[in-house]
């Protein structure tokens, strides 16, 4: 169900726009927390409720739709020359990450030494560059599509490629939120097809867990980086004990 998986995360989208939280729901919808956070994890919403929530946040379901069919339309990628002034600019790239995670101003300030006064300064470039649309009251709005990638082995990938070879994996990932699995074997070009593309459906459910858990506070997030990464290699201590090229 695709499309109600779309629909229920523009609501996610609608509700942390405002400042809603899964507690205003509940009183709305008069449910408890749990109910109302089992009720978007499995996006069982009646016709009822749904319109009880967008009478919360003034709306009608037709918006709600109306929005849902403009997120389709959004910015898919930035140009390479968008993406190198992000590069060029460590706040503006961190401004840029944190409202794609959809935090909000408040947060990024409260969270970074980062000045009200340039973290505005920052959104209004974000803005420039059709990311986001500042709304009043320093309220984001982002206009990036749901499919939203980085430029293959454009600028900002090449960036964090180098970040994670520094500091990605300089560590033991012994701690219970982290995971490091490494295999290695030989694959026929069907079967490395075939894992590729079940690489790309993890990256989507990465993604869609990502915008389910956006309207949620953000001290109960986390950070995380999931790395997928697939190629034809062999280790280069091994190549001058090959025989056969």
């Amino acid at each position: 169900m695709p499309q109600t998986r779309e629909l229920v995360t523009t609501l996610k989208t609608a509700l942390k726009a405002q400042g809603k939280t899964y507690a205003d729901v509940a009183v709305a919808l008069d449910l408890t927390e749990a109910s109302v956070k089992r009720i978007f994890s499995q996006q069982t919403f009646s016709l009822e409720r749904l319109d009880r929530v967008c009478n919360m946040l003034d709306m009608e379901i037709s918006d709600l739709v109306q929005m849902m069919n403009e997120r389709r339309q959004q910015l898919q990628q930035l140009t390479w020359a968008q993406e190198q002034e992000l590069t060029g600019d460590v706040t503006l790239m961190l401004v840029a990450v944190c409202v794609l995670n959809r935090w909000t101003m408040a947060e990024i300030v409260d969270y970074y030494r980062i000045s009200e006064h340039e973290c505005i300064r920052h959104l209004a470039r974000l803005d420039r560059l059709k990311l986001i649309e500042l709304l009043p009251k320093n309220r984001i709005r982002l206009l990036v599509a749901p499919n939203f990638s980085w430029i293959e082995n454009g600028p900002i990938q090449q960036f964090f490629q180098k970040k994670i070879g520094q500091e990605f994996f300089h560590t033991g990932f012994n701690r219970e939120d982290e995971s490091l699995i490494v295999l290695n074997g030989m694959l026929s070009a069907q079967s490395s097809a075939e894992l590729q593309r079940k690489l790309r459906r993890l990256a989507r459910e990465f993604d869609a867990l990502n915008n389910d858990d956006a309207a949620l506070d953000l001290d109960e997030r986390r950070g995380a980086t999931l790395v997928l990464a697939l190629r034809d290699w062999r280790f280069g201590l091994f190549k001058p004990i090959i025989r056969k090229k």
